[in-house]
């Protein structure tokens, strides 16, 4: 892939376009960090911000992102809607209360964070059917720009697709190095549905690979940036999280090299270093 800076960008299919690196910001924690830290990260230059209700800190993301004085426009903003909250109705009180969180008059993608929650394993199909609608009518009302899903697989997709008007644009869901998912690649890539990745660096997990450090020394960078760039290059974009803003800026340092496609090849064959993929017809939530 040839990106030259984290603000360069993917056409998605519906015709709008999305930054080829995002920030996340899983894990970060309610409160005055979490605002510096996404305050900090757009004056880095990220423009891209993946949000997600149940991460409960989408007021301090609002905060951050108010406090940056960028105008909104130049922004790309993501939320899910969380397994408590699948339906018509649910999904789009749960909407609106994302952008009142976050001080936001939109979305630039709105996602269903898991296809087949604990709670509706008898009805989610149904459910997931409901929220599509709710969805696709909030884009027809401006509050959202883009439709995605997230953690789906193919039976998710083609439950959905049965009442669907509108088609997914992403499936956000766990890559890194040493974690694919050929079947869910497979399936996006023949439906023009790009994939992001979240855990990127595997939680932590893939930085101690001797491979990846092996891969730094060849190339001056640390061994996060390999994780990185491999994202990049493997075809779709990484979500990387950090709140420190030493990190965040190195994190966003991937776009001086290039790997080759054998090191591609291999950072996609490692084994067990990226931790392992939920099931999302077995999770426990």
């Amino acid at each position: 892939m040839g990106f030259t800076s984290m603000q360069d960008r993917r056409i998605l299919n519906d015709g709008n376009s999305i930054p080829c690196l995002g920030y996340g910001t899983f894990q970060s924690p309610d409160g005055e960090d979490t605002s510096r830290a996404v305050r900090e990260a757009i004056e880095l230059g990220y423009r891209h911000i993946d949000c997600a209700a149940v991460y409960g800190n989408e007021k301090s993301v609002g905060r951050g992102i108010a406090q940056s004085g960028i105008q909104r426009s130049q922004l790309f903003v993501t939320s899910k809607v969380w397994n408590d909250h699948h339906g018509y109705r649910e999904t789009r009180e749960a909407c609106e209360k994302t952008l009142e969180d976050m001080g936001l008059d939109y979305l630039d993608l709105y996602l269903i964070h898991w296809p087949n929650p604990l709670a509706l394993r008898s009805c989610w199909a149904e459910k997931n059917a409901e929220t599509w609608q709710a969805m696709e009518e909030m884009q027809a009302q401006g509050l959202i720009r883009s439709l995605g899903i997230s953690n789906f697989r193919l039976h998710h997709y083609e439950a959905l697709m049965k009442t669907a008007r509108v088609k997914p644009v992403v499936n956000q869901i766990k890559l890194c190095p040493g974690i694919t998912q050929p079947a869910v690649e497979a399936f996006c890539q023949a439906e023009d549905i790009l994939l992001e990745g979240y855990s990127p660096l595997g939680q932590g997990g893939v930085l101690e690979t001797p491979f990846l450090i092996e891969l730094g020394r060849k190339y001056d960078k640390t061994p996060a940036q390999i994780a990185l760039r491999w994202g990049l290059e493997w075809g779709y974009i990484p979500l990387p999280k950090s709140i420190h803003r030493e990190r965040m800026a190195q994190n966003a340092q991937i776009f001086d090299f290039s790997l080759t496609e054998e090191e591609v090849a291999a950072l996609a064959g490692l084994k067990e270093a990226g931790g392992i993929v939920k099931d999302p017809d077995t999770v426990s939530f």
